[in-house]
């Protein structure tokens, strides 16, 4: 199992991943290839921050609510070369990267960790 932990250090690694990938990779061509995993990668880091677990800055969404999302959004980036019609273009990054979230997701732990609140003196 992965830890809520490393879990979250993964969210924030991919997300700034799939933001950059497009340039990086060569498909910042403005379309459906560039923007999907552009909008992926950000909604990643946004619901991360929101979280309940160790990296998240509030406690809005659950860590369930927040893997679901995970492998929702995986499943989207996967399949998103066939669904927009660019797998012509390229569709390697998109389905490794879905596949990975789906996987990564599953194996996560559903309990975050949380280190214990010290009490200023």
């Amino acid at each position: 199992m992965i830890s809520t932990r490393t879990h979250g250090m993964m969210d924030y690694l991919i997300g700034i991943l799939l933001i950059l990938a497009p340039f990086v990779l060569g498909f910042a061509t403005g379309g459906p290839e560039m923007w999907v995993p552009i909008i992926i990668g950000a909604a990643i880091i946004l619901y991360s921050l929101m979280t309940a677990y160790e990296l998240g800055a509030s406690n809005v969404i659950s860590m369930p609510a927040h893997l679901w999302m995970d492998m929702i959004g995986g499943l989207v980036l996967a399949l998103s070369p066939w669904i927009f019609g660019f797998s012509d273009v390229v569709f390697w990054p998109h389905l490794i990267v879905g596949v990975l979230e789906i996987g990564t997701a599953l194996m996560t732990e559903r309990v975050p960790h949380r280190e214990p609140h010290r009490a200023h003196a």
